[in-house]
C-alpha cells in the first residue's frame, strides 16, 4: 500500500499549486473550492482509514478543511501543501476519534535496544505479501485496533517519518516504532493467516 499519489520512488507530485493557495489567503472562494476539489479525495480517505466509518469520516473531513482555512495563514511552503493538509486532517480524524468516547488503550512501552531492532522501512504491502489484493489488506487493516490502524497508515499509507507519526498521534517515538512494528505484524496475520511455527 502506498501513498495516494504517485507510485514508485520518486516524490509525489503536488496536486495543488503555489499560486492556488496564495489565491486562497487571500479569500477567494473559487479557488478554496478548486483547492478542496483537487485535494478530497485524499483527505475523506486518509480520515476513513483511521476512523472507519464514513460518517465519521465526512464530519472529520469537515472539520479538517474548516480548520485548514481558518489556519491557511500559517502555512508557509516549506513542505508541500497536500503533506500540510494530511496533518491538518490526521489531527481532525483523532480528535473526532477520541471524542468517541472508546475504550482507552494502554500505552506500549519498549527499550530503545529492542526497538532499534524492529523493522521499520518495509511497507505494509511487503510485509503482508506482494501478491495480496489491495483489497484484502484494505479489509484487514479496519479490523486492526484503532491505535495500531491510525500508526500504519501514517506511517506506511502517507509515508510520514516515525518523529511525525508520534507527534501526530501525541506518543513517544518509541511507542509509534512499536505500533507500527506490532500493527505490521497483526495485518501480515490477518492476511495471511498466523505464522506456522517450525522446530
Amino acid at each position: 500500500m502506498k501513498r495516494p499519489t504517485n507510485g514508485g520512488s520518486e516524490a509525489p507530485r503536488e496536486s495543488v499549486s503555489f499560486e492556488l493557495v496564495e489565491r486562497c489567503k487571500k479569500g477567494d472562494e473559487y479557488a478554496w473550492a478548486e483547492l478542496v476539489e483537487a485535494t478530497h479525495r485524499e483527505v475523506y480517505s486518509l480520515c476513513l482509514r483511521i476512523l472507519r466509518d464514513p460518517d465519521d469520516a465526512a464530519e472529520a473531513t469537515q472539520d479538517a478543511y474548516l480548520k485548514a482555512w481558518r489556519a491557511l495563514g500559517s502555512f508557509r511552503g516549506d513542505a508541500m501543501f497536500t503533506t500540510w493538509m494530511y496533518r491538518v486532517a490526521t489531527n481532525a480524524a483523532i480528535s473526532k476519534q477520541r471524542g468517541r468516547k472508546r475504550r482507552r488503550v494502554h500505552e506500549v512501552d519498549a527499550d530503545d535496544e529492542t526497538v532499534s531492532q524492529l523493522p521499520s522501512t518495509a511497507s505494509t504491502e511487503t510485509l503482508a505479501g506482494a501478491r495480496i489484493e489491495l483489497e484484502a489488506v484494505e479489509e484487514a487493516l479496519r479490523l486492526l485496533p484503532e491505535h495500531y490502524r491510525a500508526a500504519l497508515v501514517l506511517r506506511d499509507v502517507y509515508e510520514m517519518s516515525m518523529e511525525e507519526v508520534a507527534k501526530q498521534l501525541k506518543i513517544t517515538e518509541t511507542a509509534a516504532k512499536v505500533r507500527v512494528h506490532r500493527g505490521r505484524k497483526k495485518l501480515k496475520e490477518l492476511v495471511q493467516g498466523p505464522a506456522q511455527e517450525t522446530d
